[in-house]
């Protein structure tokens, strides 16, 4: 019950009422019965009662049935932003990255391979050398998988006895390449015993001031490897997404195209825990048919479906067994499949009618494109999604493939669309059945994007901004925001284009962005 005091001439009179009854704006059921397709810049949401401050606010969320992380953020599966590096930082940040498969089989392997291997508590199967091998060997190990501290063996595998290890500082100032292992590598090693605890091993690593701590066995063979690095990564990273045995979560496209049944083999074997089934158009029966088999084949692996925007495309891919469902069709920056094929659906639209669909079954939704700022994000999961799928927004960071180059004095990277020409052309016509096609249609383009620096810096950015937006929202969690959302105490207003520019910077001469990425 709340009261209202006022004062008129003749003295003080008190009015009682309940806040229910007084509530402004629409209904996110109400906003999307518009038979007009929305954008996230079409509405705002409107704000709540604040009583905590930002880093109350957890952002923990389910991307699949079985696979939680801690930042709604997912890299989309393109060739220009998601290989191992970005995948690795979006990791332990606390979100997860797509290995895109506009590559080889062995190549898209190698790239979830090194994922996998980055951070792993206990390397139960490290990279091993025997000392008849040489420096150069070492160095291609560095160059294939980022490390040089590596265990050596009699025969170079874990059935021999741990003989040295070898590191940066035992081959920095070696100029023969083909100087044997055994002529440089170290051979007063500490080790620990098979069984150790995990608290224990990282006081033995702790006390021991070395990089690699390996564990053995009684007669000396050796069964796993923990390193330093990745104790001070879990204590720099304490949200990073990892599986049960401590590694890194990393998710990896496959098309519906019959060859790559061999990609998800691979993929599996190398321990990717999430597949992305990657096609412009999700409702097909080969997707249908392919979703069947992966579930059946391989149950212990969440499939993300799509991509769709209908309800009815929604619970076709469900009904088939999908884990998760990635919509979005046109809305991407370098994306002109709205355009070019007259079909698609403006993207706030598809993410709320799915996502109402979709939360009957307990599958979550990913909105994926159209995400240009953090109120982009904070929108799209408060009209249901449980992430957001980001490419432009990253593409431009260290982490994100290609080399960076100056055009105008501007610091530059290549981004494209995976419908672009040059893309279908390195393989990524299969997303869009049209890789034996002799006459090829472009549904994206290839452009520039400005350099964003490291996305260990950038994500956290935008990860607070989130927070703050949820602070103004009055809710703490992405959990309490859908419930808030389906219940309709969650509110939203309909905005004007002179509402949307008003909304906006207007009315300078010229002003400084706070931070590209967030205009």
């Amino acid at each position: 019950m709340y009261h209202i005091l006022i004062r008129l001439t003749t003295g003080f009179y008190f009015f009682s009422y309940h806040m229910e009854h007084i509530k402004d704006g629409i209904s996110g059921r109400e906003l999307f019965q518009s038979r007009e397709g929305l954008t996230y810049k079409d509405f705002l949401t409107l704000p709540g009662y604040i009583d905590f401050v930002p880093d109350e606010v957890s952002l923990q969320t389910k991307i699949s049935k079985n696979i939680q992380i801690h930042i709604p953020v997912i890299s989309s599966p393109m060739d220009t932003v998601t290989e191992h590096k970005m995948a690795i930082g979006l990791a332990l940040i606390g979100g997860i990255g797509i290995i895109h498969s506009n590559n080889t089989i062995e190549d898209q392997a190698r790239e979830v391979e090194r994922v996998k291997r980055f951070e792993n508590g206990f390397i139960h199967d490290p990279i091993l050398l025997s000392p008849e091998n040489t420096i150069l060997d070492i160095l291609t190990v560095k160059g294939k998988f980022g490390f040089s501290g590596i265990p050596i063996t009699e025969d170079g595998t874990m059935k021999t006895r741990l003989v040295g290890i070898v590191t940066n500082r035992d081959i920095d100032f070696e100029k023969d390449k083909k100087k044997k292992i055994k002529d440089v590598m170290s051979t007063q090693l500490i080790t620990a015993e098979q069984g150790v605890s995990l608290a224990k091993a990282n006081d033995i690593l702790k006390d021991s001031k070395k990089g690699k701590l390996p564990i053995v066995d009684k007669n000396g063979l050796l069964v796993s490897l923990m390193c330093r690095s990745d104790l001070i990564k879990n204590k720099e990273y304490p949200l990073s997404s990892k599986d049960n045995s401590k590694s890194l979560l990393a998710g990896a496209a496959v098309s519906t195209h019959p060859g790559d049944r061999d990609r998800v083999e691979a993929l599996v074997e190398k321990g990717v825990d999430l597949l992305v089934i990657d096609s412009a158009q999700g409702y097909s029966s080969y997707q249908l048919e392919f979703i069947k088999t992966l579930k059946k084949k391989y149950p212990a692996i969440d499939i993300m479906a799509g991509n769709i925007v209908t309800s009815q495309q929604a619970l076709a891919l469900i009904e088939a067994g999908a884990d998760s469902l990635r919509i979005g069709m046109g809305p991407g920056s370098i994306c002109i499949t709205q355009d070019t094929m007259a079909c698609g659906r403006a993207q706030a639209s598809a993410v709320y009618h799915t996502a109402l669909i979709a939360r009957k079954h307990n599958v979550p939704v990913i909105a994926d494109g159209g995400i240009t700022n953090i109120g982009d994000i904070t929108k799209a999961l408060a009209i249901g999604a449980a992430s957001v799928m980001v490419g432009s927004l990253l593409a431009g960071t260290q982490e994100a493939p290609g080399e960076y180059f100056y055009e105008n004095g501007v610091r530059l990277k290549r981004y494209r669309g995976m419908a672009s020409l040059e893309a279908m052309e390195a393989g990524g016509a299969k997303r869009y059945f049209a890789d034996d096609q002799k006459i090829r249609v472009a549904q994206g383009v290839s452009g520039t994007v400005m350099d964003k620096g490291t996305i260990f810096d950038f994500l956290p950015y935008l990860v607070q901004g989130v927070k703050h937006s949820f602070q103004d929202m009055g809710i703490k969690n992405i959990t309490k925001l859908h419930e808030e959302l389906y219940s309709e105490n969650l509110r939203f207003e309909r905005r004007s284009l002179a509402a949307q520019v008003q909304g906006g910077v207007h009315n300078l001469y010229s002003f400084k962005k706070p931070i590209i990425g967030t205009e």
